[in-house]
């Protein structure tokens, strides 16, 4: 009797584990294929529509983000991390609900746009569904984050250490609760504030497998818009080494 029962628990733990590891591999693995298929659309369709002069960042009527705003779920540029090699690209769409963030990187509707004064801020997911910002941790003071629109190059330099000298104290990474949302503000962790310089923030869950904590990276728009015109294949930061 007690060993059948004994049996009947063990068979039935055995049987749960292969159920979470199916579930495991279907979360980090499965859903990473899916996502590239989504993605490949996504560039195949931004690109034909770049290619045939609809963008809604340079429409005549857009003045600012709250006056037209972007259509939800579209994608609108492309964001590209050297660091993380000459294939990383992935297409940024409009908005940050949920399914919108299992198909890309997503842009917070009320933060700036590419190249704007303020804070043009992105989430990302850490695991599963392409992992776009899997490795945000690895970036380091310095590094470029490049913008790609229709028209321009956008390079982004991520901040340091406020203690280096950062005019507003803000720092390259930081390590928030999620209900710190100012680090999406135009001036970060400084609600409120009118901004003065172009930023770029990227959100993302901390650790790894785990939404206890948000990891943050902040850049600073470094230099002007690069035109597309002049640099075709991309601009000289996106394969500095």
């Amino acid at each position: 009797m007690i060993r059948t029962l004994v049996r009947g628990i063990g068979q039935t733990l055995i049987t749960l584990g292969v159920v979470m590891l199916l579930f495991i591999v279907y979360e980090v693995w499965v859903t990473d294929q899916i996502n590239k298929g989504v993605q490949s659309e996504l560039t195949q369709d931004l690109r034909a529509r770049w290619e045939a002069g609809d963008d809604p960042l340079t429409v005549p009527e857009r003045t600012d983000a709250a006056t037209l705003p972007l259509p939800l779920g579209e994608g609108f540029a492309v964001i590209r991390i050297p660091s993380f090699g000459l294939d990383y690209a992935r297409v940024i769409l409009e908005g940050t609900d949920a399914d919108k963030l299992d198909e890309g990187p997503g842009h917070y509707p009320d933060s700036a746009l590419p190249g704007e004064v303020g804070n043009f801020s992105l989430a990302g997911h850490r695991v599963s569904r392409g992992a776009p910002f899997l490795n945000l941790d690895q970036l380091e003071s310095g590094d470029a984050i490049i913008i790609e629109t229709s028209q321009s190059w956008f390079v982004y330099r991520m901040l340091g250490d406020p203690t280096a000298g950062d005019v507003d104290g803000v720092t390259g990474l930081q390590i928030v609760d999620p209900s710190q949302v100012e680090v999406v503000a135009p001036v970060p962790g400084q609600p409120g504030q009118a901004p003065t310089r172009a930023l770029l923030t990227l959100t993302t869950c901390h650790p790894k497998f785990s939404a206890a904590e948000r990891l943050i990276i902040h850049a600073e728009l470094d230099g002007s818009a690069l035109s597309k015109d002049e640099y075709p294949d991309g601009p000289p930061a996106l394969t500095e080494s």
